[in-house]
């Protein structure tokens, strides 16, 4: 940090200005000071060119909210912090759903403070630098719903505040989650994703929040929980809505505290994380169902993302599908396909029930049975019946969300047969091609995709 960066601290008690001057201070950031609402509106609006702003929610003359407002309406690149009363969650949450970049509770602990500000910094540095632009293949598409979640991704990255990610199976939240943590003040911390409904429940929570070893029987050392390793970075809870209810219990005094206790011990340890969540399932109906708690789905939803369904971007799947070839291309050193105007017809009728997901396994299918580098329609194998339109979240899609194990049961398969078809033909890798009834280029790209081109030949 250099001299030339500047803090303002709006508080009107003289002890908190102090600390939070001479912490500052020592970071190696100049710092101005005021005490009212007037007297704050008065420093941002003079010339100097501030990079962090501090202010608490309560002044003498108004509310800090006025701050936030002002800042994220002259200022929107300026991350402002608040400071509010211990345990008053809600006034945090208002303050990050009006802009605030993060929240500190009072009584103040500097090891949070120093994080926050560094944090707080390193966004001033990537926004200054070039190169900003998501490159994400899945977020790629030109229709107009794509267009306002690439800005909305860019304007969520600069916060700190909780963000719940809504859409079907297959539509790219976990990328979604990814630019977020790569394009803001966390981007050198750890990203950590993690399926809810992939973990038993007699283990979650040792996977959240770790064990001390002899704590439980078959804890035989200590572990570190999924809060701890996020640590200083960003932790993705995928499939959210598939927590059981005690646990959703500690997960909001997690959040909430900013603190995790592992099984078995005795002290709470304190962790700096984002927290970013996401589900295929309607949330909102869940709480309604009393299948999810409404505090913590309050907690957890400060911004809500909302991705489009495939079905409802069209004009994207062209675009989409040119990526997609070249990328099949590319990995297994072969030309690239061309898509024929049949076959994009045919993928443009289709419903796409699996979204994103479903048209690369789709067209990575194509490329490997196609003939004479051209997709036609019948390459694509695309179902008889498409499915109807208007999928409604947590319907016919999850079938989807096991997708991962068949596949790699099927991967197990493909490799037995084609390594018997390899030693019945002396290793003759055209001669095994005929064998299976497929095109050399078929073969060639399965025995790479398999991870078996470097076996003998």
């Amino acid at each position: 940090m250099t001299n030339a960066t500047h803090a303002l601290i709006i508080d009107d008690e003289p002890d908190i200005r102090e600390l939070l001057e001479i912490t500052l201070l020592r970071m190696g950031v100049e710092v101005s000071c005021a005490a009212t609402v007037t007297e704050g509106l008065r420093h941002l609006n003079s010339d100097t060119e501030y990079q962090l702003c501090l202010t608490d929610l309560r002044l003498p003359d108004g509310d800090g909210l006025e701050i936030v407002q002002w800042i994220q309406k002259y200022r929107p690149t300026l991350p402002v912090a608040v400071f509010t009363a211990h345990g008053n969650m809600d006034t945090a949450i208002s303050a990050m759903k009006t802009g605030a970049f993060d929240f500190l509770s009072k009584p103040v602990e500097l090891e949070q403070l120093r994080t926050l500000i560094q944090t707080a910094l390193r966004l001033n540095q990537e926004a200054s630098a070039p190169g900003m632009d998501l490159p994400e293949s899945s977020l790629l598409g030109n229709a107009p719903g794509m267009v306002r979640l690439r800005q909305q991704i860019a304007k969520v990255s600069r916060s700190q505040a909780p963000v719940y990610i809504s859409g079907e199976s297959g539509t790219g939240k976990e990328l979604v989650a990814r630019a977020i943590h790569y394009h803001g003040g966390r981007a050198e911390g750890p990203f950590i994703p993690v399926n809810c409904g992939a973990i038993p429940r007699e283990l979650m929570e040792s996977e959240f929040f770790g064990h001390k070893k002899g704590s439980f029987t078959g804890a035989s050392s200590d572990k570190q929980g999924l809060f701890q390793a996020a640590n200083g970075g960003t932790l993705f809870l995928d499939e959210v809505a598939d927590l059981p209810l005690d646990m959703q219990v500690k997960l909001l005094r997690a959040i909430q505290e900013k603190a995790v206790r592992p099984i078995g011990a005795e002290q709470e340890i304190r962790v700096d994380i984002r927290l970013l969540s996401a589900t295929h399932k309607d949330l909102a109906r869940e709480v309604e169902r009393e299948k999810f708690r409404s505090d913590l789905f309050y907690r957890i939803n400060v911004i809500q993302l909302d991705i489009p369904p495939l079905r409802e971007r069209k004009e994207d799947i062209e675009l989409l599908s040119r990526h997609f070839l070249q990328q099949f291309s590319s990995e297994a050193d072969l030309p690239a396909a061309e898509l024929t105007a049949p076959a994009l017809q045919s993928l443009s009728g289709y419903s796409f029930p699996g979204n994103v997901r479903e048209l690369e396994n789709i067209l990575e299918r194509a490329f490997t049975l196609c003939e004479n580098d051209r997709i036609r329609p019948e390459d694509l194998q695309l179902p008889q019946i498409s499915q109807p339109s208007g999928i409604p979240l947590g319907g016919s899609s999850r079938e989807y969300d096991s997708v991962s194990n068949l596949d790699e049961y099927l991967e197990e398969i493909e490799k037995e047969v084609i390594l018997a078809a390899l030693e019945s033909t002396r290793w003759n890798r055209t001669a095994a091609a005929q064998k299976l009834g497929i095109s050399f280029r078929s073969f060639r790209y399965r025995l790479k995709k398999l991870d078996l081109d470097s076996e003998e030949n």
